[in-house]
Protein backbone atom coordinates (compact mmCIF):
# COMPACT_ATOMS: atom_id res chain seq x y z
CA UNK A 1 0.00 0.00 0.00
CA UNK A 2 1.45 3.30 -1.00
CA UNK A 3 1.41 5.91 1.71
CA UNK A 4 -0.16 9.31 1.57
CA UNK A 5 0.19 10.93 -1.84
CA UNK A 6 3.47 12.66 -1.14
CA UNK A 7 6.54 12.71 -3.31
CA UNK A 8 9.41 10.64 -2.01
CA UNK A 9 12.15 12.93 -3.24
CA UNK A 10 15.72 13.02 -2.10
CA UNK A 11 17.70 16.24 -2.35
CA UNK A 12 15.64 17.59 -5.22
CA UNK A 13 17.43 20.88 -5.77
CA UNK A 14 17.35 22.36 -9.25
CA UNK A 15 16.36 19.64 -11.72
CA UNK A 16 18.84 18.81 -14.46
CA UNK A 17 18.64 16.16 -17.16
CA UNK A 18 21.29 14.12 -15.36
CA UNK A 19 19.20 14.04 -12.18
CA UNK A 20 16.51 11.92 -13.79
CA UNK A 21 18.43 9.55 -16.06
CA UNK A 22 16.65 6.70 -14.30
CA UNK A 23 13.47 7.27 -12.33
CA UNK A 24 10.45 5.32 -11.12
CA UNK A 25 6.98 6.74 -10.46
CA UNK A 26 4.53 4.67 -8.43
CA UNK A 27 0.88 5.47 -7.94
CA UNK A 28 -2.03 3.98 -6.09
CA UNK A 29 -3.79 4.43 -9.40
CA UNK A 30 -1.97 5.05 -12.68
CA UNK A 31 -4.16 6.30 -15.53
CA UNK A 32 -2.14 5.47 -18.64
CA UNK A 33 -4.95 6.62 -21.00
CA UNK A 34 -3.57 3.92 -23.31
CA UNK A 35 -5.56 1.27 -21.45
CA UNK A 36 -7.47 0.65 -18.23
CA UNK A 37 -6.27 2.24 -14.97
CA UNK A 38 -3.59 0.29 -13.14
CA UNK A 39 -3.95 -0.21 -9.40
CA UNK A 40 -0.61 0.08 -7.60
CA UNK A 41 1.09 0.95 -10.86
CA UNK A 42 4.69 1.71 -11.75
CA UNK A 43 6.15 3.81 -14.55
CA UNK A 44 9.86 3.28 -15.23
CA UNK A 45 11.81 6.07 -16.90
CA UNK A 46 15.26 6.11 -18.45
CA UNK A 47 16.91 8.76 -20.59
CA UNK A 48 13.79 10.90 -20.62
CA UNK A 49 11.60 8.13 -22.07
CA UNK A 50 9.16 5.68 -20.54
CA UNK A 51 10.61 2.17 -20.59
CA UNK A 52 7.91 0.19 -18.77
CA UNK A 53 4.40 0.63 -17.37
CA UNK A 54 2.42 -1.87 -15.34
CA UNK A 55 1.39 -3.18 -11.93
CA UNK A 56 4.05 -3.13 -9.24
CA UNK A 57 3.76 -6.91 -9.09
CA UNK A 58 4.98 -7.12 -12.69
CA UNK A 59 7.32 -4.13 -13.10
CA UNK A 60 10.36 -4.42 -10.87
CA UNK A 61 11.97 -1.19 -9.71
CA UNK A 62 15.77 -1.54 -9.96
CA UNK A 63 17.71 -1.12 -6.74
CA UNK A 64 18.93 2.38 -6.05
CA UNK A 65 16.51 4.08 -8.45
CA UNK A 66 14.83 7.24 -7.17
CA UNK A 67 11.12 6.62 -6.63
CA UNK A 68 8.32 9.17 -6.61
CA UNK A 69 5.02 8.10 -5.10
CA UNK A 70 1.55 9.61 -5.39
CA UNK A 71 -2.07 8.65 -5.02
CA UNK A 72 -2.87 9.31 -8.69
CA UNK A 73 -0.52 9.42 -11.68
CA UNK A 74 -1.63 10.60 -15.14
CA UNK A 75 0.09 11.61 -18.38
CA UNK A 76 1.27 15.20 -18.43
CA UNK A 77 -1.64 17.38 -19.52
CA UNK A 78 -1.64 18.72 -23.09
CA UNK A 79 -3.20 22.17 -23.51
CA UNK A 80 -4.66 22.19 -27.02
CA UNK A 81 -4.70 26.00 -27.35
CA UNK A 82 -3.21 28.75 -25.25
CA UNK A 83 -1.23 31.96 -25.57
CA UNK A 84 0.95 31.36 -22.51
CA UNK A 85 4.53 32.44 -23.11
CA UNK A 86 3.43 35.21 -25.45
CA UNK A 87 0.97 36.67 -22.97
CA UNK A 88 2.92 37.70 -19.89
CA UNK A 89 1.70 37.68 -16.32
CA UNK A 90 2.30 41.41 -15.78
CA UNK A 91 -0.49 42.36 -18.20
CA UNK A 92 1.54 45.30 -19.44
CA UNK A 93 2.33 46.28 -23.05
CA UNK A 94 5.93 45.10 -22.83
CA UNK A 95 4.95 41.46 -22.16
CA UNK A 96 1.86 41.22 -24.40
CA UNK A 97 3.03 39.78 -27.72
CA UNK A 98 0.06 37.57 -28.52
CA UNK A 99 -1.62 39.93 -31.00
CA UNK A 100 -0.18 42.42 -33.47
CA UNK A 101 -2.90 44.96 -34.23
CA UNK A 102 -1.28 46.93 -37.06
CA UNK A 103 -2.71 44.75 -39.85
CA UNK A 104 -5.49 42.18 -40.16
CA UNK A 105 -3.45 39.62 -42.16
CA UNK A 106 -0.06 38.58 -40.82
CA UNK A 107 0.52 34.84 -41.25
CA UNK A 108 4.28 35.40 -41.31
CA UNK A 109 4.46 36.25 -37.61
CA UNK A 110 6.26 33.43 -35.80
CA UNK A 111 5.34 32.44 -32.27
CA UNK A 112 8.88 31.22 -31.62
CA UNK A 113 10.18 34.78 -31.99
CA UNK A 114 8.17 35.90 -28.97
CA UNK A 115 7.84 32.86 -26.72
CA UNK A 116 9.23 33.46 -23.23
CA UNK A 117 9.74 30.16 -21.39
CA UNK A 118 10.79 32.02 -18.24
CA UNK A 119 7.53 33.90 -17.83
CA UNK A 120 5.96 32.98 -14.46
CA UNK A 121 2.73 31.93 -16.18
CA UNK A 122 4.58 29.04 -17.82
CA UNK A 123 5.70 27.78 -14.43
CA UNK A 124 2.23 28.42 -13.03
CA UNK A 125 0.39 26.20 -15.52
CA UNK A 126 3.14 23.59 -15.27
CA UNK A 127 2.69 23.37 -11.52
CA UNK A 128 -0.85 22.03 -12.08
CA UNK A 129 0.36 19.22 -14.34
CA UNK A 130 0.40 20.89 -17.79
CA UNK A 131 3.52 19.64 -19.55
CA UNK A 132 2.81 20.45 -23.22
CA UNK A 133 1.19 23.58 -24.64
CA UNK A 134 0.01 24.55 -28.10
CA UNK A 135 0.57 28.28 -27.92
CA UNK A 136 1.08 31.27 -30.17
CA UNK A 137 -0.76 34.19 -31.66
CA UNK A 138 -4.16 34.89 -30.21
CA UNK A 139 -7.57 35.36 -31.81
CA UNK A 140 -8.36 38.94 -32.76
CA UNK A 141 -7.29 39.34 -36.40
CA UNK A 142 -8.30 37.65 -39.64
CA UNK A 143 -4.92 35.91 -39.60
CA UNK A 144 -2.91 36.75 -36.50
CA UNK A 145 0.14 34.55 -36.99
CA UNK A 146 1.58 31.13 -36.35
CA UNK A 147 1.31 28.79 -33.40
CA UNK A 148 3.86 26.39 -31.93
CA UNK A 149 4.02 23.46 -29.52
CA UNK A 150 6.34 23.53 -26.52
CA UNK A 151 7.03 21.71 -23.30
CA UNK A 152 6.58 23.82 -20.16
CA UNK A 153 10.24 23.39 -19.24
CA UNK A 154 13.53 24.79 -20.46
CA UNK A 155 15.16 28.19 -20.25
CA UNK A 156 15.12 28.94 -23.99
CA UNK A 157 12.59 28.45 -26.74
CA UNK A 158 14.88 25.88 -28.36
CA UNK A 159 14.99 23.82 -25.17
CA UNK A 160 11.18 23.93 -24.88
CA UNK A 161 10.45 23.29 -28.55
CA UNK A 162 8.35 20.38 -29.76
CA UNK A 163 6.98 21.78 -33.05
CA UNK A 164 8.19 25.23 -34.22
CA UNK A 165 5.21 25.88 -36.52
CA UNK A 166 2.04 23.94 -35.69
CA UNK A 167 -0.89 25.88 -37.19
CA UNK A 168 -1.85 29.26 -38.62
CA UNK A 169 -4.23 31.16 -36.35
CA UNK A 170 -7.23 32.91 -37.88
CA UNK A 171 -10.43 34.47 -36.59
CA UNK A 172 -13.87 34.89 -38.11
CA UNK A 173 -16.69 36.82 -36.51
CA UNK A 174 -16.68 39.87 -34.31
CA UNK A 175 -13.24 39.10 -32.95
CA UNK A 176 -11.75 39.67 -36.41
CA UNK A 177 -13.38 43.03 -37.01
CA UNK A 178 -11.33 46.16 -36.68
CA UNK A 179 -13.91 48.22 -34.79
CA UNK A 180 -15.79 45.57 -32.87
CA UNK A 181 -15.19 42.43 -30.87
CA UNK A 182 -13.54 44.20 -27.96
CA UNK A 183 -10.93 45.95 -30.07
CA UNK A 184 -11.89 49.48 -29.22
CA UNK A 185 -15.17 51.30 -28.85
CA UNK A 186 -18.01 49.89 -30.90
CA UNK A 187 -18.94 52.07 -33.86
CA UNK A 188 -22.46 53.00 -34.86
CA UNK A 189 -23.91 50.75 -37.54
CA UNK A 190 -24.38 53.70 -39.90
CA UNK A 191 -20.72 54.71 -39.61
CA UNK A 192 -18.12 53.38 -42.03
CA UNK A 193 -15.33 51.38 -40.37
CA UNK A 194 -12.09 53.24 -39.77
CA UNK A 195 -10.11 50.12 -40.56
CA UNK A 196 -10.73 46.93 -42.48
CA UNK A 197 -12.43 44.52 -42.04
CA UNK A 198 -15.56 46.17 -40.78
CA UNK A 199 -18.01 43.36 -41.48
CA UNK A 200 -18.12 39.57 -41.53
CA UNK A 201 -18.19 39.20 -45.33
CA UNK A 202 -15.21 41.51 -45.65
CA UNK A 203 -13.19 39.38 -43.23
CA UNK A 204 -14.05 36.18 -45.10
CA UNK A 205 -13.28 37.85 -48.45
CA UNK A 206 -9.87 38.94 -47.15
CA UNK A 207 -9.09 35.38 -46.07
CA UNK A 208 -10.21 33.92 -49.39
CA UNK A 209 -8.28 36.53 -51.36
CA UNK A 210 -5.11 35.75 -49.44
CA UNK A 211 -5.51 32.05 -50.17
CA UNK A 212 -6.12 32.74 -53.87
CA UNK A 213 -2.96 34.83 -53.93
CA UNK A 214 -1.10 32.01 -52.25
CA UNK A 215 -2.34 29.58 -54.92
CA UNK A 216 -0.92 31.82 -57.64
CA UNK A 217 2.36 32.14 -55.74
CA UNK A 218 2.57 28.35 -55.37
CA UNK A 219 1.96 27.86 -59.10
CA UNK A 220 4.69 30.33 -60.02
CA UNK A 221 7.13 28.58 -57.72
CA UNK A 222 6.45 25.39 -59.65
CA UNK A 223 7.44 26.92 -63.01
CA UNK A 224 10.30 25.21 -64.86
CA UNK A 225 13.87 26.36 -64.39
CA UNK A 226 14.58 29.46 -66.46
CA UNK A 227 11.11 30.92 -66.09
CA UNK A 228 10.70 33.99 -63.94
CA UNK A 229 10.21 33.01 -60.31
CA UNK A 230 8.43 35.29 -57.84
CA UNK A 231 10.37 37.12 -55.18
CA UNK A 232 10.26 35.53 -51.77
CA UNK A 233 7.10 36.44 -49.83
CA UNK A 234 7.01 35.34 -46.19
CA UNK A 235 3.26 35.71 -45.91
CA UNK A 236 2.48 33.66 -48.98
CA UNK A 237 5.05 31.01 -48.06
CA UNK A 238 3.09 30.24 -44.91
CA UNK A 239 -0.27 30.17 -46.68
CA UNK A 240 1.16 27.84 -49.33
CA UNK A 241 1.95 25.41 -46.53
CA UNK A 242 -1.70 25.68 -45.47
CA UNK A 243 -2.85 24.96 -49.03
CA UNK A 244 -0.53 21.97 -49.27
CA UNK A 245 -1.89 20.47 -46.08
CA UNK A 246 1.32 20.94 -44.13
CA UNK A 247 -0.27 23.34 -41.64
CA UNK A 248 -3.87 23.35 -40.42
CA UNK A 249 -5.80 26.60 -40.35
CA UNK A 250 -6.93 27.17 -36.77
CA UNK A 251 -10.08 29.28 -36.99
CA UNK A 252 -11.54 30.84 -33.88
CA UNK A 253 -15.26 31.26 -34.51
CA UNK A 254 -18.24 31.23 -32.16
CA UNK A 255 -21.39 32.24 -34.04
CA UNK A 256 -22.99 29.59 -36.21
CA UNK A 257 -22.66 31.71 -39.36
CA UNK A 258 -18.94 32.18 -38.73
CA UNK A 259 -18.42 28.46 -38.16
CA UNK A 260 -20.22 27.75 -41.45
CA UNK A 261 -18.06 30.34 -43.21
CA UNK A 262 -14.95 28.57 -41.95
CA UNK A 263 -16.27 25.23 -43.21
CA UNK A 264 -16.97 26.76 -46.63
CA UNK A 265 -13.48 28.20 -46.92
CA UNK A 266 -11.92 24.90 -45.92
CA UNK A 267 -13.97 23.03 -48.52
CA UNK A 268 -13.28 25.59 -51.24
CA UNK A 269 -9.52 25.42 -50.83
CA UNK A 270 -9.18 21.84 -49.65
CA UNK A 271 -7.37 22.82 -46.47
CA UNK A 272 -7.25 21.17 -43.08
CA UNK A 273 -9.40 23.11 -40.64
CA UNK A 274 -9.44 23.03 -36.86
CA UNK A 275 -12.27 24.93 -35.19
CA UNK A 276 -11.45 26.84 -32.02
CA UNK A 277 -13.93 28.12 -29.45
CA UNK A 278 -17.07 27.21 -31.37
CA UNK A 279 -19.71 28.22 -28.81
CA UNK A 280 -22.46 27.54 -31.34
CA UNK A 281 -21.02 24.17 -32.40
CA UNK A 282 -23.90 22.20 -30.82
CA UNK A 283 -26.20 23.89 -33.35
CA UNK A 284 -24.10 22.54 -36.25
CA UNK A 285 -23.18 19.03 -35.21
CA UNK A 286 -24.21 17.45 -38.52
CA UNK A 287 -22.26 19.97 -40.57
CA UNK A 288 -19.12 19.72 -38.43
CA UNK A 289 -19.24 15.95 -38.34
CA UNK A 290 -19.76 15.74 -42.12
CA UNK A 291 -16.74 17.97 -42.68
CA UNK A 292 -14.58 15.75 -40.47
CA UNK A 293 -13.39 18.75 -38.50
CA UNK A 294 -12.05 18.61 -34.95
CA UNK A 295 -13.01 21.21 -32.35
CA UNK A 296 -10.82 22.70 -29.64
CA UNK A 297 -13.72 23.49 -27.33
CA UNK A 298 -13.95 26.91 -25.73
CA UNK A 299 -12.77 27.05 -22.11
CA UNK A 300 -15.62 26.01 -19.87
CA UNK A 301 -15.05 29.03 -17.65
CA UNK A 302 -14.86 31.60 -20.43
CA UNK A 303 -17.30 34.49 -20.16
CA UNK A 304 -20.61 33.83 -21.95
CA UNK A 305 -20.90 37.27 -23.49
CA UNK A 306 -21.03 38.76 -26.97
CA UNK A 307 -20.53 36.28 -29.78
CA UNK A 308 -19.75 33.58 -27.20
CA UNK A 309 -23.07 34.02 -25.41
CA UNK A 310 -24.12 30.44 -26.23
CA UNK A 311 -21.10 28.74 -24.71
CA UNK A 312 -21.86 26.17 -22.08
CA UNK A 313 -20.21 23.94 -19.51
CA UNK A 314 -21.82 21.11 -21.49
CA UNK A 315 -20.40 21.89 -24.94
CA UNK A 316 -17.54 19.39 -24.72
CA UNK A 317 -19.86 16.60 -23.61
CA UNK A 318 -22.45 17.34 -26.27
CA UNK A 319 -19.88 17.29 -29.07
CA UNK A 320 -18.17 14.17 -27.75
CA UNK A 321 -21.53 12.38 -27.48
CA UNK A 322 -22.14 13.25 -31.15
CA UNK A 323 -18.82 11.78 -32.25
CA UNK A 324 -17.09 15.08 -33.00
CA UNK A 325 -13.36 14.90 -32.19
CA UNK A 326 -12.57 17.37 -29.41
CA UNK A 327 -9.75 18.59 -27.23
CA UNK A 328 -9.70 20.97 -24.28
CA UNK A 329 -7.88 24.25 -23.88
CA UNK A 330 -7.13 27.09 -21.50
CA UNK A 331 -7.61 29.66 -24.26
CA UNK A 332 -6.88 33.37 -24.01
CA UNK A 333 -7.95 35.26 -20.90
CA UNK A 334 -8.15 38.98 -21.60
CA UNK A 335 -7.86 39.84 -17.93
CA UNK A 336 -5.22 39.12 -15.32
CA UNK A 337 -3.69 36.53 -14.92
CA UNK A 338 -3.98 36.10 -18.71
CA UNK A 339 -4.11 32.31 -18.67
CA UNK A 340 -6.59 29.79 -17.36
CA UNK A 341 -5.49 26.38 -16.12
CA UNK A 342 -6.32 23.35 -18.26
CA UNK A 343 -6.76 21.13 -15.20
CA UNK A 344 -9.69 23.21 -13.97
CA UNK A 345 -11.22 23.42 -17.45
CA UNK A 346 -11.15 19.63 -17.72
CA UNK A 347 -12.70 19.29 -14.27
CA UNK A 348 -15.65 21.50 -15.19
CA UNK A 349 -16.20 19.61 -18.45
CA UNK A 350 -16.00 16.29 -16.59
CA UNK A 351 -18.71 17.38 -14.18
CA UNK A 352 -21.01 18.56 -16.96
CA UNK A 353 -21.41 15.62 -19.27
CA UNK A 354 -17.92 14.66 -20.39
CA UNK A 355 -17.13 12.40 -17.44
CA UNK A 356 -13.76 11.60 -15.91
CA UNK A 357 -12.34 9.29 -18.57
CA UNK A 358 -13.26 11.42 -21.57
CA UNK A 359 -12.18 14.64 -19.85
CA UNK A 360 -8.79 13.15 -19.05
CA UNK A 361 -8.46 11.92 -22.63
CA UNK A 362 -9.48 15.33 -24.02
CA UNK A 363 -6.74 16.95 -21.95
CA UNK A 364 -4.11 14.36 -22.89
CA UNK A 365 -4.23 11.87 -25.76
CA UNK A 366 -7.06 13.51 -27.74
CA UNK A 367 -5.26 16.85 -27.64
CA UNK A 368 -2.01 15.15 -28.64
CA UNK A 369 -3.70 13.46 -31.59
CA UNK A 370 -5.29 16.70 -32.75
CA UNK A 371 -1.87 18.38 -32.58
CA UNK A 372 -0.12 15.52 -34.36
CA UNK A 373 2.20 14.66 -31.47
CA UNK A 374 0.53 11.55 -30.06
CA UNK A 375 3.65 9.51 -30.86
CA UNK A 376 5.44 11.49 -28.14
CA UNK A 377 2.95 12.63 -25.50
CA UNK A 378 -0.61 12.18 -24.25
CA UNK A 379 -0.41 8.70 -22.74
CA UNK A 380 1.88 6.58 -20.59
CA UNK A 381 3.42 3.91 -22.79
CA UNK A 382 6.95 2.59 -23.45
CA UNK A 383 8.88 4.76 -25.88
CA UNK A 384 6.94 7.94 -25.18
CA UNK A 385 8.30 11.08 -23.54
CA UNK A 386 8.39 10.71 -19.77
CA UNK A 387 5.87 13.47 -19.02
CA UNK A 388 3.77 12.76 -15.93
CA UNK A 389 1.56 14.62 -13.47
CA UNK A 390 1.14 13.39 -9.89
CA UNK A 391 -1.80 14.20 -7.63
CA UNK A 392 -2.79 13.53 -4.02
CA UNK A 393 -6.34 12.64 -5.05
CA UNK A 394 -8.77 12.78 -7.98
CA UNK A 395 -7.17 15.39 -10.27
CA UNK A 396 -10.56 16.91 -11.02
CA UNK A 397 -11.57 17.36 -7.38
CA UNK A 398 -11.15 20.89 -6.07
CA UNK A 399 -9.51 19.68 -2.87
CA UNK A 400 -6.81 17.68 -4.67
CA UNK A 401 -3.33 19.02 -5.33
CA UNK A 402 -0.74 18.46 -7.99
CA UNK A 403 2.22 17.19 -5.97
CA UNK A 404 4.71 16.56 -8.72
CA UNK A 405 5.45 17.09 -12.40
CA UNK A 406 7.95 15.21 -14.54
CA UNK A 407 8.94 16.40 -18.03
CA UNK A 408 11.25 14.34 -20.22
CA UNK A 409 12.21 12.34 -17.16
CA UNK A 410 13.19 15.39 -15.12
CA UNK A 411 11.35 16.36 -11.93
CA UNK A 412 10.41 19.97 -12.64
CA UNK A 413 7.93 20.51 -9.82
CA UNK A 414 7.56 18.92 -6.39
CA UNK A 415 5.60 21.54 -4.49
CA UNK A 416 1.95 20.76 -3.81
CA UNK A 417 -0.24 23.18 -5.79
Amino acid sequence: MIGLALLALAALGTPTPASATTLAVRGETVYTVAGPPIADGVVLIEGGKITAVGPASEVAIPAGVEVLTAKVVVPGLVDAHSVVGLTGYLNQPHDQDQLERSEPMQPELRALDAYNPRDPLVEWVRSFGVTTVHTGHAPGAVVSGQTMIVKTAGDTVDEAMVVPVAMVAATLGEGALADRGGRGAARRRDQPPEKSPGTRPKAVAMLRSALVEAQAYRDKLALPEGDKRPDRDLRLEVLVRVLQGELPLLVTAHRHQDILAALRVAEEFGIELVLDGAADAPLLIDEIRAAGVAVIVHPAMARAVGEAENLSFETAGVLADAGVPIALQSGFEAYVPKSRVLLFEAAVAAAHGLGFDRALAAATIDAARLLGIADRVGSLAPGKDADLALYDGDPFEYTSHCVGVVIDGVVVSAEAR
